[in-house]
């Protein structure tokens, strides 16, 4: 007998990425979409009707946090399966999201993968999370079970040089690798040398995570 399509449901105000995330799920025919949300609002009225499967959800929502559509899909239809999509990294939100029902945290900078295979991964029992988020519950699960953490710059493999701090900064203030090569004086292909330094050295694998692991670290403002 053929299996039932996972039905879907996206609630992400930014359009790109919802178009994006949607042709995604089209394009797999084990996934149904049954509803876009570009707001709150629009998400609560529709989860009061009945809930997908699967609902992905963005926290930075123009009219209400998406923190409110997690709790409120949580309590009222505890089978549906809770997918953060967030450029939020930070701790605050991301254990919000987790306790107030969410099942796993993605960063959309770190999306590197069909987000198909996420949704499949999380109806078979799986949390995906990104890299850096999966540290941040690691580190929190371990000061819960009485693990002192670790002082900042306790490691220097978590120690940016000066040039790399400077890179870094000027990347997470919006700038291009030719905008940020230029300020410095260095050539784009030396930004390019330093980032995968950082990386290594940040163990992630792009430059949103990068940003947002250096920043929780304090290494750079």
């Amino acid at each position: 007998m053929p299996q039932t399509p996972t039905r879907v449901a996206i609630v992400e105000d930014d359009r790109e990425t919802r178009a994006r995330v949607a042709a995604s799920i089209r394009a797999q025919g084990s996934l149904d979409l049954v509803a876009e949300y570009g707001t709150a609002a629009e998400a609560l009225a529709g989860l009061a009707a009945g809930a997908p499967d699967v609902l992905l959800v963005d926290i930075g929502l123009p009219d209400r946090s998406g923190l409110d559509v997690v709790r409120f899909a949580a309590a009222r239809h505890p089978e549906c399966d809770i997918l953060i999509i967030s450029i939020f990294g930070d701790e605050a939100n991301v254990l919000a999201a987790l306790e107030a029902g969410a099942r796993g945290y993605l960063l959309k900078g770190s999306l590197q993968r069909d987000i198909a295979l996420d949704i499949q991964d999380i109806r078979s029992g799986g949390s995906p999370l990104s890299p850096v988020i999966a540290r941040q519950v690691l580190k929190r699960l371990k000061v819960a079970a009485g693990d002192a953490p670790s002082p900042p710059g306790a490691g220097d493999e978590t120690t940016l040089t000066a040039r790399e701090g400077e890179i870094l900064t000027a990347i997470s203030r919006g700038f291009s690798y030719a905008e940020t090569a230029a300020m410095l004086g260095i050539s784009g292909g030396t930004v390019h040398t330093f980032l995968k330094r950082i990386y290594r050295k940040l163990a992630v694998h792009s430059k949103t995570e990068a940003v947002f692991e250096a920043n929780r670290l304090g290494l750079i403002r």
